[in-house]
């Protein structure tokens, strides 16, 4: 017989549950997967996988080669569960599935596959599953990261094959200009693990201090380790009245005869702790002790080690050790003996970079050992030191890592070049044809101690670690590329996570996914801030924007700032003072009807402090056109020789002109150390309020009708400051002053108009 047709109220209740039912199936969004580094390939899948106390974890065959990585992903759960995963025989339902797979190839390669049934992890080698465990933990909530209640915990539906671009990924720290505890070189590595890092670069020796004990040296430590205050620890004490993260830390201080003292060493116990934690994580720690340079702690406790036997500072750095006396070799090797015993890692480093040659030259047994052993010049003396070390390392399994310089004089084949100096750019292909590997730390932007503006995430992940111009088998010699945190003005661990966070999340994509896409990273990286507030990392807050440094008025304006964190609280003081947590809020546009200095800074909702923006708002009127002037095309581009500190020129007599059709250094003016003055006019189109950002390293200042419009003087690495000027349109008088002070140098001018993005200043505005 005929079924009955459906009650109208049933036909709803499944119509409702079919719509709920896709929506619940639905494809996730965009937001859904926010990785970094972002995988090698990503296919979203409906649902998710929700992950209880009753959720099981396996691990059958031969997948109980992970026991280490599977104990780690336990304990991740732990945190939001409460309790760890219990076992469960096989794969099944509402189980977690770790998977041993021959056929996955790279090392550190590694597929994952959620489903609403099941999540598989799977790898070849533990290094790969512990690179899987990190993507688990990036898919889960930020709260996974400290335990307590929090989100529950939901892993989207995906399908995920992955493993990285470059073998080399890398993170430094220099532990010598200022020290660091070994709590936190383990959370350093904890932030390493999470962005897929795999080496860490520790720079253990420098002048200013002797980070490592070695048993048959111990004044090493005992002298080397502990120093009066100096002129890097001044500075930061006096940072530290504005800033409590440039504080030194208390924990590094210690009295003795009536001094004040700053330092601190790791024993060898404590760096085989902190070597075992790395190797957990599968990062490998690559020790530097720098020679025949940067050796003054040394000196201050050997000083015969040294041409002039004393510890002092040359013409440009400190006096290195002698390479002509048969006891630095006996040194060097009894140190390098003991490094090589504590780190397993193949590689020592030992720096061989900027190093004072002129005692060299002045000693007679350098004269004997040069003419002895067919030497022509200083620079193949230290090429003689590089290649009897490193057979030395060679003797005793390692590989020998220097710094660029070791190129200069010749250096074998076998050793590795990091590569720094920018200005040397052809440095990666010259060691590469000379057959020798090469990791990229190129100091810009790949220095981390430059300070940050917000240029430097842009212009880390714009780096590529193969430069253009090596064929196909000279790119093979370039093994990745690291991120190198010199501390000199870096002495707390606040501060060091500040300079790192969150720009090595650029580099780790740029060396893990090798495929750029800067829009869908920078969305990313929104849900990382909050993982890292849980980890207790003291990030720097993203940049605030829509101001300039110097506003300009004519009769009023609003200072309407671009928060580019929603969850951002602003604050803002008009008295002078730097703002507080209890400043008032600025929630809306803040009006302007004359001169005021506002200070602005913003809160996350843990409490986190950003930078403090200083703007000054100044009322003026539009600065009349020169008249009566026919100028021709381009800027006057006055070059000098020497150090200009303050990027004046005034006395110094130039080396040569050139007229210039945009804001750029002449090649001619080009030296270690010169200034350029740009004078002419600017041919403006329309009357208005201009905004000016000058990016300068070292140091620069715009006046334009004869006004101060951005002052970005001193000497620094590459910073944009801005400022804005009211023009009427027409004629107005430019002046640009751009001085370098060695290390090479960058100089960029561009404008907005009402809210333009800023763009460079067009060739056809520049007359003269």
């Amino acid at each position: 017989m005929p079924k009955s047709p459906l009650p109208t109220q049933v036909l709803l209740c499944l119509l409702c549950a079919l719509l709920l039912g896709r929506t619940g199936a639905a494809q996730p969004g965009p937001n859904a997967y926010p990785l970094i580094p972002y995988p090698a390939s990503l296919v979203p899948a409906a649902g998710s996988f929700p992950i209880t106390r009753a959720t099981r974890l396996a691990m059958p065959g031969a997948a109980k080669v992970f026991a280490q990585e599977a104990a780690q992903l336990q304990a991740l759960l732990a945190y939001g569960l409460g309790q760890p995963l219990k076992p469960a025989a096989a794969a099944g339902a509402n189980t977690i599935v770790l998977v041993y797979d021959a056929t996955i190839g790279a090392p550190e390669g590694y597929r994952l596959t959620v489903t609403p049934q099941r999540v598989t992890l799977a790898a070849k080698e533990p290094a790969g599953m512990f690179r899987a465990v990190q993507t688990v933990r990036q898919l889960l909530p930020p709260t996974i990261e400290r335990a307590g209640a929090g989100a529950p915990l939901r892993l989207p539906a995906v399908r995920i094959e992955d493993r990285p671009a470059y073998a080399w990924r890398g993170m430094h720290l220099d532990v010598a200009r200022h020290f660091f505890s070994v709590n936190y070189l383990k959370k350093y590595l904890d932030l390493l693990a999470l962005y897929k890092f795999n080496k860490l670069h520790l720079h253990l020796t420098d002048d200013q201090g002797w980070r490592i004990e070695i048993k048959k040296y111990p004044e090493l430590t005992a002298q080397g380790a502990w120093r009066t205050f100096n002129k890097q620890d001044s500075s930061c004490i006096k940072k530290s009245k504005d800033n409590p993260d440039f504080a030194l830390d208390p924990q590094h201080l210690r009295q003795r005869n009536g001094r004040t003292e700053y330092g601190g060493f790791y024993t060898q116990a404590q760096l085989k702790d902190v070597i075992a934690y790395a190797a957990a994580r599968h990062i490998e720690i690559i020790p530097e002790v720098d020679m025949p340079g940067h050796m003054m702690a040394a000196l201050k406790a050997y000083p015969d080690l040294s041409c002039t036997g004393s510890a002092t500072w040359g013409k440009e750095f400190s006096v290195p050790l002698c390479p002509c006396n048969e006891g630095t070799y006996t040194f060097a090797e009894n140190v390098l003996s003991e490094v090589a015993a504590l780190f397993p890692s193949p590689y020592v480093h030992i720096g061989a970079d900027e190093v004072e040659k002129t005692t060299w030259a002045q000693a007679g047994a350098c004269t004997a050992l040069m003419q002895r052993e067919g030497i022509k010049d200083v620079n193949g003396l230290q090429s003689y030191f590089v290649r009897r070390i490193e057979r030395f390392l060679q003797s005793k399994g390692k590989k020998m890592i220097g710094w660029d310089e070791v190129l200069d004089g010749g250096v074998d084949a076998s050793a590795t070049v990091m590569y720094w100096r920018s200005w040397v750019p052809d440095a990666p292909a010259r060691a590469a044809r000379n057959g020798n590997q090469v990791i990229m730390t190129t100091n810009n932007p790949l220095y981390f101690d430059y300070l940050p503006d917000k240029n430097s995430i842009a212009q880390v992940y714009q780096f590529k670690p193969t430069p253009a111009g090596l064929n196909p088998q000279e790119a093979k010699a370039i093994l990745g590329a690291q991120a190198n945190l010199w501390t000199e003005t870096v002495p707390s661990e606040n501060r060091a996570d500040y300079m790192v966070a969150p720009r090595m999340t650029a580099l780790a994509e740029v060396v893990w996914t090798n495929r750029p896409d800067y829009a869908g990273y920078l969305q990313r990286l929104k849900a990382h801030y909050a993982r890292l507030a849980r980890m207790g990392v003291h990030y720097r807050v993203p940049d605030l924007a829509g101001f300039a440094e110097e506003s300009v008025f004519t009769t009023s304006t609003a200072l309407a700032v671009q928060k580019p964190l929603d969850n951002l609280i602003l604050r803002y003081t008009t008295d002078g003072s730097a703002p507080t947590p209890t400043s008032p809020t600025l929630a809306k546009p803040l009006p302007i009807s004359q001169p005021v200095t506002v200070k602005l800074a913003a809160y996350t909702p843990e409490g986190l402090k950003g930078d403090t923006y200083t703007i000054h708002y100044q009322q003026q009127n539009y600065a009349e056109p020169v008249r009566g002037k026919t100028p021709a095309a381009g800027l006057t581009a006055t070059y000098f020789d020497g150090y200009f500190p303050t990027a004046r020129m005034q006395g110094a007599p130039a080396k040569g002109s050139a007229v210039v059709t945009e804001i750029a250094v002449p090649k001619a003016a080009e030296a270690d150390k010169f200034g350029v003055q740009f004078r002419g006019y600017l041919d403006v189109p329309a009357t208005g309020i201009y905004t000016f950002y000058l990016t300068c390293d070292d140091g620069g200042t715009l006046q334009i009708a004869d006004r101060m419009v951005v002052d970005n003087g001193g000497l620094h690495s590459a910073i944009e400051k801005n400022g804005q000027v009211a023009l009427a349109k027409g004629l107005q008088p430019l002046a640009l002053d751009f001085v370098e002070g060695g290390g090479g140098y960058k100089l960029l001018l561009q404008y907005s108009l009402n809210g333009s993005p800023p763009q460079p200043v067009p060739a056809g505005w520049l007359r003269h």
